[in-house]
């Protein structure tokens, strides 16, 4: 089985059309989308109805709750709050239903899919340390968890002994003593200096794991993001992937 992994569309439907291209070539491929399907960009329900059209196994994040008032946004930066303000104010009561019904946390055969951390999902914290990691690999059961939530795609491995470290690349052959933590990126807001929409693609049967990075039309994300009047800020970071 070969699963397509990704993450954090945050309403940019440039990235997600550039993403959803590669995955129709794709044969026999399973879509996976570990959630912030809206937030920070300009086209939230045109981004959720392209994930519903395809039915595309589906995790809510954190923006996604902020976006349909589920959350506290008041520890949000002033940028990520107008974006999920605004965001509120265009969504239509079919986007909030699905938004709503989508879970934080799921097992699919030898892995965990979870936005943001295996351990408490909905409590939204960041998986940046080898310390985070090491608490997080006790708090699911399953070889690998796939995650979100940073936009930064990383690796992490560990050992029987419980010894972690950082994979070098983002592409790795998992030894039969391995379990993962793996990043999948971001596909509308990478973090990474790469401003290219990432991906990953899980071959269960061969035992491999990559993420990808693909090009899209950024530029027309950033003058819509302009037309609608969202913040500057978040405008210029797609074109640095920061």
């Amino acid at each position: 089985m070969r699963y397509f992994i990704f993450s954090d569309i945050h309403g940019n439907l440039e990235a997600l059309e550039a993403v959803l291209a590669i995955l129709s070539r794709e044969k026999d491929c399973i879509p996976v989308c570990l959630g912030d399907i809206v937030g920070y960009g300009p086209n939230p329900r045109e981004c959720i109805q392209a994930i519903r059209d395809r039915n595309i196994l589906s995790l809510v994040g954190n923006h996604d709750h902020a976006a349909i008032e589920e959350m506290d946004i008041s520890y949000f930066n002033p940028y990520a709050k107008e974006a999920v303000l605004w965001t509120r104010s265009i969504l239509e009561d079919s986007d909030v239903e699905y938004l709503r019904s989508l879970p934080t946390i799921r097992t699919l055969g030898n892995m965990t899919l979870v936005h943001a951390t295996p351990c408490n999902p909905e409590a939204w914290n960041y998986l940046f340390t080898l310390f985070d990691a090491q608490s997080n690999f006790k708090c699911f059961d399953t070889r690998i968890c796939f995650v979100g939530h940073s936009h930064q795609p990383i690796i992490i491995i560990q050992k029987p002994g419980g010894e972690c470290w950082v994979h070098p690349h983002t592409a790795i052959g998992i030894k039969k003593d391995q379990r993962l933590i793996v990043n999948v990126g971001s596909v509308g807001q990478p973090r990474d200096g790469n401003p290219h929409a990432a991906y990953t693609i899980y071959n269960e049967e061969e035992g491999t794991i990559e993420v990808f990075r693909t090009p899209y039309e950024h530029r027309k994300t950033q003058e819509k993001m302009k037309r609608h009047g969202l913040p500057d800020y978040l405008i210029e970071r797609l074109e640095l992937g920061r």
